[in-house]
């Protein structure tokens, strides 16, 4: 019994930065996701990671207080960047979107309860389906575990006012836009070329309603590359992936102080 109340404490925190993380990382954060087994998961792996690492006995005082304050800015901050970068997905739609004529139409995303690009949402989805199929839920615990390691519950303090901290924030935001750019820049670069053939179109043969003829074009070139170029979109998803357990790493590296 002795035993159980000093492992208690530690316990408790584990499963605050597992539920703030579960909160803000992609996939598990989802409103389609039942609150119950949110708690659940997060309880289960709290229960593991308690029972395999070695923590230190933290007594119940007005410290521990701020480490539950701690635990939680922390498991936000890993789940945040996380899902930051994988909102390049969202953005590439949503500059495809803008090109191919269907920015003025979004969709409500059922996950999120935010509105989306069409396409964004489309590739949105596929992206999901690939992360499960290549086990990248599993990093994103993994990831979470082995933050222990390096951030330990019973340390108050966390670096966040550093300048690497805020650079490395920065150069996360313009990854993310990046990459957005790279994975939509096959379609978006094909309609461009085609507004500047339609341009010419309209130069010399004045008598055809460009607009009439325009609009149902770009959705097919559209549709079209989004055919071609898919393989190398699902590459671009794998970077992305990559960038994102990456930008975990960091952000992990960097709260605690490494």
């Amino acid at each position: 019994m002795v035993e159980l109340i000093n492992v208690y404490p530690a316990f408790l925190l584990i499963l605050v930065r597992l539920s703030a993380f579960f909160i803000t990382v992609p996939l598990f954060s989802y409103r389609t996701v039942p609150t119950f087994h949110k708690v659940g998961l997060a309880a289960a792996l709290s229960l593991v990671v308690v029972t395999t690492l070695d923590f230190p006995i933290i007594p119940l005082d007005d410290r521990f207080l701020l480490l539950v304050i701690k635990e939680c800015l922390v498991g936000i901050s890993m789940g945040l960047i996380a899902y930051i970068v994988i909102m390049a997905i969202q953005i590439a739609g949503g500059l495809i979107d803008f090109q191919m004529g269907f920015a003025i139409a979004n969709v409500m995303d059922p996950q999120t309860g935010a509105q989306s690009p069409i396409t964004g949402q489309y590739l949105y989805i596929f992206a999901l389906l690939f992360l499960l199929s290549t086990n990248g839920h599993h990093l994103l615990i993994d990831g979470v575990y082995h933050s222990y390691e390096v951030l330990k519950i019973n340390e108050l303090s966390f670096s966040v006012g550093t300048e690497l901290f805020v650079t490395t924030i920065i150069k996360t935001f313009s990854m993310m836009f990046l990459l957005a750019v790279q994975m939509s820049l096959p379609v978006v670069g094909a309609l461009f070329l085609v507004d500047i053939a339609l341009g010419i179109v309209a130069r010399t043969v004045p008598q055809l309603n460009i607009f009439v003829v325009g609009f149902p074009l770009k959705i097919i070139v559209a549709f079209i590359f989004l055919i071609v170029v898919m393989g190398s979109m699902f590459y671009m998803m794998q970077l992305i992936f990559e960038y994102m357990l990456e930008a975990m790493r960091t952000m992990v590296h960097l709260l605690g102080g490494v």
